[in-house]
Order: C-alpha cells, then sequence, then structure tokens
C-alpha cells in the first residue's frame, strides 16, 4: 500500500500534538485560566509514548538494540505501555518489571500488546530487589536483551525538549505563565521547563509531588502511579524547577473524579495531582494569566481502584 500525505505510515506517526484544553468549572475566581494539556490522545495513551521511540533510536544508535532483540524495562505503566505498542511496531519482543502497586488494567494492557510482565514487591533501590535492578539484570541474562534506561537516558527529556514544550508554547501563543507537571524519570518536567524558560525565562515550572516522595519529602509510601521517586533521577534537572508542591493520594484521586463528573475528562492519579496543585498555583496569579497543567495518562487504566466505589 502506498502512503498518501493522509495516510500515516504506522502508529508511532500519530504520537504528539495532543490538545490544550480549557477548565470550564474546576478553575479560579480571579480571572486566571487553566489548560490541560491532554496526553491521553496519544495512541498509547498517555504522554510516555512521546519518549518510547526516541529511547528505542537511542538504543539502535547506539548499537545496544539489535534487530530481533528484546526491550527491557522497569516501569509503573505508561512507559512500559509506549514501548510495547513502538515494540509491535519495529518487531522487537518487550519484557517489563512492574511494581505491585501499578494498576491491574495497565498490566492488561501490556500482556495486550504482546509483553511479558513480571511483577515485583516495591523495593529501595540499593536493594537488589528493586523493580529497576531486576531489569537491569534481566536485559543482561536475556540474549539480544536491551534495558532501555529511562531514568538515564537524555532521549528522555529530550524528547519533550523538541516536542511537548513546543506544542505548549505555540498552542498558548506564548503566554503560558506557569507550566505544572509531575516528575517519576523527570523527563518531561526537565525537557519542558528547558524548554519554556529558553523561550521566556519568567515561566514558572512548577513540580506537582506526591506526599511520600523525596522532592518533597519524608520518603514513605503512596498510592499515586507514574510520579514520586525514592531518589533523585539522572533524567531529572532540579536547577529547572521553581517550586514542588506536595499532593496527598486522597487530594490526586478527589480532582480526578471532578475532572470527569465536572470536565468529562477522564484522567489518571497523577493528572489529578498535577490539576490540583494547577488550582491553586493559579489563585496566587494575576488576572489572566495561563497556567497549562500536563495530564499523562488516561483513567482508563485505573477503572479498577481510583475510579471504583469505596477506593
Amino acid at each position: 500500500m502506498s502512503v498518501s500525505d493522509h495516510i500515516l505510515p504506522n502508529v508511532l506517526y500519530a504520537v504528539g500534538h495532543t490538545p490544550l484544553i480549557a477548565l470550564q468549572r474546576i478553575r479560579p475566581d480571579n480571572g486566571v485560566d487553566i489548560a490541560i494539556k491532554l496526553e491521553s490522545v496519544n495512541p498509547g495513551g498517555s504522554i510516555k509514548d512521546r519518549i518510547a521511540t526516541a529511547l528505542i533510536e537511542s538504543a539502535e544508535q547506539d548499537g545496544r538494540l539489535q534487530a530481533g532483540g528484546t526491550i527491557v524495562e522497569a516501569t509503573a505503566g505508561n512507559t512500559g505501555i509506549a514501548l510495547a505498542m513502538a515494540a509491535a511496531v519495529k518487531g522487537y519482543h518487550a519484557l517489563f518489571v512492574v511494581p505491585d502497586k501499578m494498576s491491574p488494567d495497565k498490566i492488561a494492557i501490556l500482556k495486550a500488546y504482546g509483553a511479558s510482565v513480571r511483577v515485583v514487591p516495591e523495593a529501595p533501590r540499593n536493594d537488589e530487589a528493586n523493580y529497576q535492578n531486576i531489569a537491569r539484570r534481566l536485559a543482561e541474562e536475556i540474549p539480544g536483551g536491551c534495558y532501555m534506561g529511562q531514568f538515564e537516558q537524555e532521549a528522555n527529556w529530550l524528547a519533550h525538549f523538541h516536542s511537548t514544550g513546543p506544542e505548549i508554547w505555540k498552542d498558548s501563543n506564548g503566554k503560558v505563565a506557569a507550566v505544572v507537571a509531575g516528575a517519576g524519570t523527570g523527563g518531561t518536567i526537565t525537557g519542558v521547563g528547558r524548554y519554556l524558560k529558553k523561550q521566556n525565562p519568567q515561566v514558572l515550572v512548577i513540580g506537582a509531588d506526591p506526599v511520600g516522595s523525596i522532592f518533597t519529602g519524608p520518603v514513605a509510601p503512596f498510592k499515586i502511579e507514574g510520579m514520586g521517586e525514592d531518589y533523585y533521577p539522572d533524567t531529572l534537572d532540579m536547577a529547572v524547577v521553581d517550586q514542588w508542591i506536595a499532593v496527598s493520594d486522597a487530594d490526586a484521586f478527589a480532582m480526578c473524579r471532578r475532572l470527569a463528573h465536572e470536565e468529562g475528562l477522564l484522567v489518571g492519579g497523577s493528572s489529578g495531582a498535577i490539576v490540583h496543585v494547577a488550582l491553586n498555583v493559579a489563585r496566587s496569579l494575576p488576572p489572566n494569566a495561563l497556567v497549562v497543567a500536563l495530564a499523562p495518562d488516561t483513567g482508563r487504566n485505573y477503572l479498577s481502584n481510583i475510579f471504583s466505589e469505596g477506593y
């Protein structure tokens, strides 16, 4: 089949150019606007689609990943889903090591793409039972295995510097006053923050962080998936973040339900945390300012927990 200008060669070409959507009801009364960058419309359902191809191509270029090889990664779910989708397109096998707090919905999606999944209990980073350490060992043991290293690879934050950041700047006509994002690997907030501050050094970069994550400390268990850590990843530039604001699991999940009920936006727990923080930030800004909240993934990944009765 010949590919026309209106037919994409494969699903990976559909990644990016996600919309900014203004919140109509969940907003302060001081004339400040909040817009969500809705990353769930990416074909794999999350912002992590943006880094999957970049990570794979980086591994191909430096020879770590060969034809017919196996992609191995430690993931809270969305990077795994994005890599599984890309692996299917590119003809690679895929194996993911995930923490046991990950939603069953995400695990089912990984398997639906044909990936293998190993679920492990949460453990400190310096413990050999930590999911990242297990993934590294498996990549070394499996013939043709390649550890993607989303927590270390520059390709992670560069993907956002070259796509997510420019999209926000263009679609807001350069009027964004503050951007709120979470940080797991730190790639999103680093890449977006560096790009926006290059355009306008006055743009505020705010990190939303689960209570229990090291970025606002002290470290303790938390339920929000895909953001927060117990150490500082190589891909996180702390200097680009103007302020970190902690948010509880309860406040994050309550905002998820508000977004679904009041705005028609079904998003995940990290998005709820980010919008909760964005609303507080917006209250401190002057009228007509614009706050952009990055909403990383879809709420369909959390129907069995966040959106189930009694959770």
